[in-house]
């Protein structure tokens, strides 16, 4: 078996939606959109078991996979469009003409199907290879740079299983979004490519008319992006091995029973404590346990600090579709997220209580959306930015609300689904567990010599519940 070239191109194609069945098309982006314009390409791998020879995957598998998605990419067509980035004071906005395509490349493996999708602790480099090549950005002669926006990639496991790889830019769509379309391509290539499986109901809606901006946030992030443009990078393509270092990467999973135990601490030492309710859910109890651990295990060896008035972030994002004052359908197709900063106090979360603050922290921030979920997003970018440039940031990536293991084309629930980009930074991934129980997973990366503090400090937390 060859570590050293793990998987081998068997073949490269470029799949469009059917020629002539998409007019060419331009759409504005919206206030919501601009602010990914900053962010890293987004990662996720599907791994489904399929016991069947190399050659029924490449010759059988494959075609349909590909004619299907052409199928698909008919509805969601901005996924093969281009990201054109025209110089200041001309907005970017997204352009699909006839014949527009994305890469499609097939790979075979030859590590074991069984170790890839395995919870155990691995170097987070040996998931690269089945993370799709991110097309190079081109610059056209009146100095518009044209960006990709989906690249996918399928790897074959001989009488193992397949992956498909995804990458796309978060410009063109949030996690809602790209779900609806990987769930769509699933039904389709399911049905044995009879489109009208997409009910009207299930088809995206392009239409961005509905997004008001009372606060003129376009113009607001429009020139805060082009006051930094000399330092922007468009080829933000792929994730390079020194920013991975010699991180290991770990799923863990948090069952419904703790969950519920979670919720019900938080509650009741909300209420004796601060005499006040506050929201808890499975999401905020589940990123509080891990923000406070992780936080837990970085200062195991830095006790010094447990005195230090510095402030920890954790940043969040939360589904607008439902909360804005003219509702957008669920089937929006696009961005339509608020960004949500929880600071707290590094020694509040280190201290004995630190659970509970964070979890108040978070379920506090959740509230506020209801009084608004466009407060404060004058500062989202600048924020961003800001807390970045300081460090201390953690950010999730996910919800269990995505569904990501109800991504069915027929082979049954994925046996493990990955989203390697969080590798790259301080972020962790949350998903409903596989098992399909109510719990959730959650994924991340962290330094080698980290890992078993983490892990002893994680697994201790989850005794305390017990």
């Amino acid at each position: 078996m060859d570590h050293s070239h793990p998987v081998k191109v068997t073949d490269h194609f470029r799949v469009s939606p059917p020629l002539g069945s998409v007019p060419t098309t331009s759409l504005p982006l919206t206030f919501f959109d601009y602010p990914w314009l900053l962010c890293r390409p987004m990662e996720r791998l599907f791994f489904y078991e399929l016991p069947y020879p190399a050659l029924y995957l490449t010759h059988t598998i494959v075609p349909s996979l590909k004619s299907s998605l052409s199928l698909t990419l008919q509805h969601f067509f901005p996924l093969a469009s281009n990201l054109m980035c025209p110089s200041s004071p001309i907005k970017p906005y997204i352009l699909f003409k006839d014949g527009d395509s994305i890469p499609f490349t097939v790979v075979e493996s030859t590590l074991d199907f069984d170790q890839v999708i395995g919870d155990q602790a691995r170097d987070v480099r040996e998931l690269q290879c089945f993370v799709p090549k991110w097309p190079p950005t081109r610059v056209t002669s009146d100095d518009t740079r044209v960006v990709p926006l989906l690249a996918l990639q399928v790897a074959v496991f001989p009488n193992s299983g397949i992956c498909i790889g995804a990458k796309f830019c978060h410009v063109v769509a949030d996690g809602t979004a790209f779900n609806h379309f990987m769930k769509s391509w699933a039904s389709i290539f399911r049905s044995r490519e009879d489109i009208a499986c997409l009910e009207k109901s299930m088809l995206p809606s392009h239409d961005r008319s509905g997004i008001k901006d009372p606060l003129e946030l376009e113009s607001i992030f429009t020139k805060q992006l082009w006051n930094w443009a000399s330092s922007w990078d468009y080829d933000l393509g792929s994730t390079r091995d020194d920013q991975l270092g010699d991180k290991v990467g770990v799923a863990f999973t948090i069952s419904q029973t703790l969950i519920e135990r979670l919720k019900d601490l938080v509650s009741n030492r909300c209420v004796e404590n601060y005499q006040e309710q506050v929201h808890v859910s499975t999401f905020v109890v589940a990123c509080a346990f891990t923000w406070v651990n992780l936080i837990k295990s970085q200062e195991k060896e830095a006790s010094d600090l447990f005195d230090s008035d510095e402030v920890c972030h954790f940043v969040f994002v939360a589904d607008c579709r439902h909360r804005l004052e003219t509702k957008l359908p669920e089937t929006y197709f696009g961005n339509c997220l608020a960004i949500c900063f929880v600071p707290v106090k590094k020694r509040e979360l280190l201290g004995e209580h630190g659970i509970i603050i964070a979890a108040k922290a978070i379920g506090g921030k959740v509230k506020e959306l209801e009084s608004g979920v466009l407060l404060g997003a004058e500062k989202w970018i600048s924020s961003w930015k800001e807390i970045s440039e300081q460090g201390r940031l953690v950010t999730v990536a996910g919800s269990p609300k995505l569904r990501a293991y109800e991504t069915d084309f027929g082979w049954g629930r994925p046996r493990k689904t990955e989203v390697p980009h969080v590798h790259a930074s301080d972020s962790f991934h949350l998903c409903e567990s596989r098992d399909g129980r109510g719990g959730v997973e959650i994924g991340l990366a962290i330094c080698k010599g980290q890992m078993d503090v983490f892990h002893g400090i994680f697994e201790q937390g989850k005794q305390n519940l017990i």
